[in-house]
C-alpha cells in the first residue's frame, strides 16, 4: 500500500501551540503520530513524507529507525539539511515536485500553483497544516493537503486520497 503525510513537526514543541494541536506535550504528540503511523502502515508499504518531518535534526534516525515503511521524503522548508543527510538517516529523498504518473497525482512540499500542476493531475501537498487555500489563488479540486493536522495525525492511504 501507499500513503502519504506531511508536516509531522517531530520534536517542535511550538507547533502544538501555533496549530492548536491535541497534545500537552512535544512527547506525546510524537508517540501518537508514530502509535498512529505504525498501526496503519505495514513493514512493506511505501509513505511519502511531503516535508517538514522534524525540529531536533539528532533526533532524526532514531524516529526513522521506529517507522514503518519505505519512506520517501520530498524537504520541506523546515528541512535544511543535506539531501545526503536525509538518505544517511533512513529516508530517501526525491525531488521537490515529483509526478506519480499511474496516479495523476504530483507531489510537493507547498501547494503548487494551477499552471504547474499537470492537466488531469491533482497536487498532493502540505505545508498550510490546518489552513485552506484561498479559493480565489487555487483551485481547490486540484489540492490535496496531508498535513497531519488534517488527517487525523495518521498517514492516509491512496485509496482514500484520490
Amino acid at each position: 500500500m501507499i500513503y502519504f503525510i506531511s508536516d509531522t513537526h517531530f520534536f517542535h514543541k511550538n507547533i502544538i501551540k501555533y496549530c492548536n494541536r491535541p497534545f500537552n506535550s512535544v512527547e506525546e504528540m510524537n508517540n501518537t503520530i508514530i502509535n498512529n503511523w505504525n498501526k496503519t502502515v505495514k513493514k512493506e508499504d511505501i509513505v511519502y513524507h511531503l516535508g517538514d518531518f522534524i525540529l531536533n535534526n539528532n533526533e532524526l534516525e532514531s524516529i526513522v529507525k521506529r517507522l514503518n515503511g519505505k519512506i520517501y521524503f520530498i524537504r520541506g522548508n523546515h528541512d535544511h539539511k543535506s539531501i545526503n543527510y536525509y538518505n544517511r538517516m533512513g529516508l530517501n529523498v526525491i525531488p521537490t515536485q515529483t509526478k506519480l504518473d499511474e496516479y495523476k497525482i504530483v507531489l510537493s512540499h507547498r501547494p503548487l500553483s494551477d499552471e504547474q500542476i499537470p492537466k488531469g493531475y491533482k497536487n498532493i501537498h502540505g505545508h498550510i497544516h490546518e489552513k485552506e487555500l484561498d479559493e480565489n489563488i487555487f483551485d481547490k479540486n486540484k489540492h490535496i493537503n496531508v498535513s497531519v493536522d488534517v488527517i487525523n495525525f495518521t498517514p492516509i492511504d491512496i485509496n482514500k486520497l484520490i
